[in-house]
């Protein structure tokens, strides 16, 4: 190729920006391969839309257990159910953006009362409805004891969140998706959900849910840290006398560290201790009793039996 001929194509790359259309058409492809349903999914429990609507909190974390090839990427890495995460805000956007009610209505109707808000790859952060995910395993996780000032903050900048997109620059973000991972040891998995150009890492839902969370002080899978206080030291028997009850050791505080947001997955919120499970389709209305459940096997039985003293 010619002198002439490698400035025109330089130009025309430059001018046509053809880098950036190659990039963007990569980009839209690996998510439209990534965002693809898989053929066979299971419903375990079916989910109560009416007891869940009921029984819901804004501020709560629901767990979705997806049904797209990146979500069995997601569970295998994180070995857990759970690939998605979303944070309910109900009616807030109806009330705190009004610009936005009568289309929300429109699109929605009666559900655009229970709204979630939610990071997806394709779409970026956008209101959804909570029925989206009644044909989807989920999980409700409430932080506990949670201020009602910390909440509405929370909600604020969830709301705020709405309609950024995100600039998926480095198509290698998606791409790590199509790594054969089994190759990998187990210690470096987490640190996939770390790689890649800043704010495209936030692909994964559980990022923006964690950074909120993470505004507000309010820990989900912290690591916790033993520091020397100013306290005197103490006698030796009174140290052995804590350590035998299990009290702290004198001058000695616990720290909190956040985990950084990008490293938190949907699992994290399962397993924290600062956040309570809501168990809304059965239990939480106290009618739940294991003694009346009718068995497949008594059933049989008992069908056998009345049909034989019939005879």
């Amino acid at each position: 190729m010619g002198l002439r001929a490698k400035r025109y194509l330089h130009d025309a790359i430059r001018r046509y920006d053809l880098r950036g259309w190659l990039t963007r058409a990569l980009t839209r492809a690996c998510i439209r391969f990534l965002t693809r349903p898989v053929k066979q999914y299971q419903l375990k429990i079916p989910v109560d839309t009416a007891r869940l609507k009921r029984f819901i909190a804004k501020g709560d974390v629901v767990l979705v257990e997806g049904n797209e090839r990146i979500s069995e990427i997601i569970k295998y890495l994180t070995q857990s159910s759970w690939s998605h995460a979303a944070l309910y805000v109900g009616d807030e956007p109806l009330k705190r953006l009004p610009a936005l009610k009568d289309s929300l209505i429109e699109r929605f109707g009666e559900e655009s009362k229970y709204l979630l808000v939610e990071a997806l790859p394709d779409q970026g952060v956008v209101l959804s409805p909570l029925v989206k995910y009644s044909s989807f395993n989920i999980r409700v996780c409430r932080p506990y004891n949670l201020t009602r000032r910390d909440l509405d903050r929370l909600l604020t900048m969830a709301l705020a969140q709405v309609g950024h997109q995100y600039d998926l620059k480095n198509v290698l973000d998606l791409a790590r998706y199509f790594f054969p991972f089994t190759l990998l040891p187990r210690r470096w998995q987490r640190q996939v959900f770390n790689f890649g150009s800043g704010e495209p890492t936030r692909v994964i839902c559980s990022s923006m849910i964690a950074s909120l969370f993470h505004e507000i002080k309010f820990p989900i899978i912290p690591h916790i840290e033993l520091v020397n206080d100013s306290a005197p030291e103490e006698p030796r028997f009174l140290a052995v006398l804590r350590e035998w009850l299990g009290w702290r050791p004198a001058g000695r505080l616990e720290v909190f560290k956040p985990t950084p947001s990008t490293l938190i997955i949907p699992r994290d919120f399962d397993l924290s201790p600062y956040f309570e499970v809501v168990k809304f389709n059965i239990i939480e209305e106290l009618k739940f009793d294991y003694r009346r459940i009718a068995w497949v096997d008594e059933l049989g039985q008992s069908h056998e039996t009345k049909l034989n003293g019939s005879r």
